[in-house]
């Protein structure tokens, strides 16, 4: 990546407060050794991109799922990759074994393996949403200054260049007064979840650990590997899996934080009897002084705003810029301004966040990443604040001074409750 696109989203992150100073690092020397925590899924297209970067190898594996484990150790050494192979995330921070770690286990342990990591000296690539409450996220921000350690969230959309352009455009006034913005997430694919009893524990399954801080339950297919989004010991269902991507392309939008009220509306309405406890149907507005942010997303049709499944939009007086994965264009508002055609995507995402992630260790400068901790934990506590709205049902107003809400019953979701003898960091 070009240096003039680092300080552009240097510049960027700065203006919303993300950004946190350097602490003197030299530069980095000799290969970076990293090693994936959580092997399925989003955690192996990670590492896929990571390996595609000169001057990367991987050391080490580390799952509680030995079926998939091995299946992914077999998988790299195929290509002559050898790497050391663990169940437990602290075994594998031991030593010299690793330099930097990806997380891309479930949104529970997130909080547990990030602070684990970078007390052990570990730069750190952790999957968003990055924490499970919003204390979660908080603890994260304090360990990754505490240990000055760089720590790069999955959040990739923040690496690709149409995604910069649009935002640029937002901030250029054009659009004139933005009055709402929207994000959705509408997901065909995600279908109904059939109800499933409990079983024993699968062969090579470490059922125990994959609970970790989570309440102590039977084991059920349903809870596990993919699903497990959809169930609140675990996750905040598509509020904060998508909403964190959306949401954080309407603040920086907006060069926004906090707001002043949030209410959520939504329930279980395309598949009331199947097995997910969280809303497959979900309305949220933030409240802000002069304009409103609005989420909504919806499992099982794909057909959302401006005939696209996701994306966010800044609906202004002069016309509306639409933005997603694809591209972006501006729908004018009758001859107020010109339309501008869709700015297909040009690049790829993943794969720029992971050279951003490296070229950050390299250079040992927190400040060139696109989506340090600080962004990362923004964003999912502005989304756990609708998915607390939405589970308490009311109007909650948000008092930015003491990291609260000022109704009580609210509050008792700021923090996940441990269990099986976890505690939450202390940092």
């Amino acid at each position: 990546m070009k240096r003039k696109d680092f300080i552009r989203s240097a510049a960027a992150l700065a203006a919303t407060g993300f950004l946190f100073p350097t602490k003197g690092f030299s530069a980095w020397a000799g290969p970076i050794k990293v090693g994936l925590i959580g092997v399925n899924g989003m955690g192996w297209s990670n590492l896929n991109a990571l390996l595609k970067i000169p001057n990367v190898v991987c050391t080490a594996l580390c799952d509680v799922d030995e079926r998939i484990l091995d299946k992914r150790i077999a998988e790299l050494g195929a290509k002559n990759i050898q790497v050391r192979r663990f169940v437990d995330h602290k075994e594998l921070l031991v030593g010299d074994t690793v330099d930097a770690v990806i997380i891309a286990t479930p949104d529970h342990w997130h909080c547990l393996q990030m602070t684990d990591a970078v007390k052990a000296g570990k730069h750190v690539y952790v999957e968003k949403p990055i924490g499970n409450s919003i204390r979660e996220c908080e603890i994260m921000v304090a360990a990754a200054k505490k240990y000055n350690r760089i720590v790069q969230v999955g959040q990739w959309q923040r690496s690709q260049q149409h995604f910069r352009d649009a935002i640029a455009f937002v901030h250029s006034g054009k659009l004139g007064k933005i009055r709402l913005v929207k994000a959705w997430a509408y997901q065909g694919w995600m279908k109904s979840i059939p109800v499933k009893v409990d079983e024993p524990v699968p062969v090579g399954v470490h059922y125990d650990r994959w609970l970790g801080p989570a309440k102590k339950r039977p084991f059920n297919p349903n809870r596990f590997h993919f699903e497990f989004r959809w169930f609140w010991d675990y996750a905040g269902g598509l509020m904060t899996d998508w909403g964190v991507h959306m949401l954080d392309y309407a603040l920086l939008g907006m060069q926004v934080s906090d707001p002043k009220s949030v209410m959520a509306a939504g329930g279980k309405f395309a598949y009331p009897d199947d097995a997910a406890e969280t809303p497959d149907t979900l309305t949220t507005v933030f409240e802000f002084d002069d304009f409103n942010i609005q989420w909504e997303h919806a499992n099982g049709i794909d057909i959302g705003p401006y005939n696209r499944n996701h994306g966010v939009s800044f609906i202004g007086n002069n016309g509306t810029l639409v933005l997603n994965r694809q591209g972006w264009e501006v729908i004018p508002e009758k001859d107020r301004m010109e339309a501008v055609p869709m700015q297909k995507s040009q690049d790829n995402g993943l794969e720029k966040h992971m050279l951003n992630f490296v070229e950050a260790i390299q250079h040992q400068d927190q400040a060139l990443l696109h989506a340090p901790i600080e962004a990362g934990a923004h964003i999912a506590i502005f989304s756990q604040m609708g998915n607390v709205a939405y589970r308490t049902g009311k109007k909650l107003y948000w008092d930015k001074t003491k990291r609260e809400f000022t109704d009580g019953q609210a509050n008792r979701f700021l923090a996940a409750t441990y269990h099986n003898g976890y505690q939450l960091p202390v940092v």
